[in-house]
């Protein structure tokens, strides 16, 4: 595992889009559906932890047309207008099976950008692989959309190895680089490693968005053998929140704690701080509220040693394969 050292701001890919170190998710933001939005928390609170965010140094946020409908798109837009800070936006396509031709990239970009009240957004990523687009279509008609200014980079979102080569070789063939692949990336999801994904994109000059950075919650601390507790929404069936999973995960916490406790930090920045150690890595951790946003902002502006770095690569190696 290659180890580069934290800086505030990193490219995406080998594209010329920098982007904060650190980003955040917004599937929660509009999203009644998995999410309580609505319910526990609103518009207010997460414009809050919006504001937060953005004092807390980190000006990456990324975003997808089908999180809440567009709502999560349209919140995001309505909180960056007036903004003085530069705020990066990274949205997707979700390549649904009736959208077979490449003029439905032009129009789903489209509504995304009046959603966000944009005329470009720096990174524009296809949701997932699964598809009757064929990939040189998209790719192309993604390649279009750089070479008329709308979008900066390109990304791809839950591809394997091999799909983002292939994605990356017809992307080649425009002179445009796959900037990014966002996958699900956590200490205790770690299956990029042993699938080849994260060597692929090391190779590739390609940027991983971590998301679930913190396990859905479970590397936050908040729930251990010493807390029960029942998380909220469909977390609630999950076998990782019983007592046997909390039971195996116990040793990873113990460590989280001990390290957070030398550097004053949670157990939850300590997990971001070890992702954003990683070479071509930026986590984007999901937050509700102020409160949140600025533990998920804590990870920023100190660094775990490269001993430590070490030590939790080696307690979490039976999660190589989850």
């Amino acid at each position: 595992m290659t180890i580069s050292n934290i800086t505030k701001t990193k490219k995406l890919g080998n594209s010329t889009i920098e982007v904060s170190a650190l980003g955040i998710g917004t599937w929660a933001w509009g999203d009644s559906f998995f999410w309580d939005y609505g319910k526990t928390y609103g518009k207010n609170e997460i414009e809050e932890a919006f504001k937060a965010t953005v004092e807390g140094g980190v000006t990456f946020f990324d975003t997808a047309e089908v999180y809440g409908s567009g709502k999560s798109e349209q919140l995001l837009g309505e909180f960056c207008q007036g903004m003085e800070q530069k705020i990066d936006i990274a949205t997707k396509y979700a390549p649904f099976p009736w959208r077979l031709f490449g003029g439905s990239v032009a129009d789903a970009l489209t509504q995304s950008l009046k959603n966000l009240q944009m005329d470009y957004i720096p990174l524009y990523q296809v949701h997932w692989p699964f598809m009757l687009m064929s990939q040189d279509t998209l790719m192309n008609a993604l390649a279009d959309e750089v070479e008329k200014g709308r979008i900066g980079a390109i990304g791809v979102s839950n591809y394997s190895a091999e799909e983002m080569k292939k994605a990356s070789d017809i992307l080649a063939k425009r002179n445009i680089p796959l900037a990014v692949n966002q996958v699900k990336y956590s200490l205790l999801t770690r299956k990029i490693e042993s699938k080849g994904i994260l060597k692929t994109a090391q190779d590739l000059g390609i940027t991983l968005l971590a998301y679930s950075p913190l396990a859905q919650g479970l590397l936050t601390g908040k729930y251990s053998l010493d807390n029960p507790q029942k998380p909220e929404g469909a977390r609630k069936i999950d076998s990782r929140f019983s007592a046997s999973g909390l039971g195996k995960i116990a040793p990873v916490l113990e460590l989280l704690q001990q390290l957070g406790e030398k550097y004053q930090k949670t157990p939850a920045q300590v997990s971001l701080n070890w992702l954003m150690a990683q070479e071509n890595v930026i986590p984007i951790p999901g937050a509700k509220n102020a409160k949140q946003a600025k533990e998920n902002t804590g990870a920023l502006g100190w660094n775990l040693a490269s001993n430590e770095v070490a030590q939790l690569e080696e307690i979490t190696r039976p999660w190589l394969n989850s």
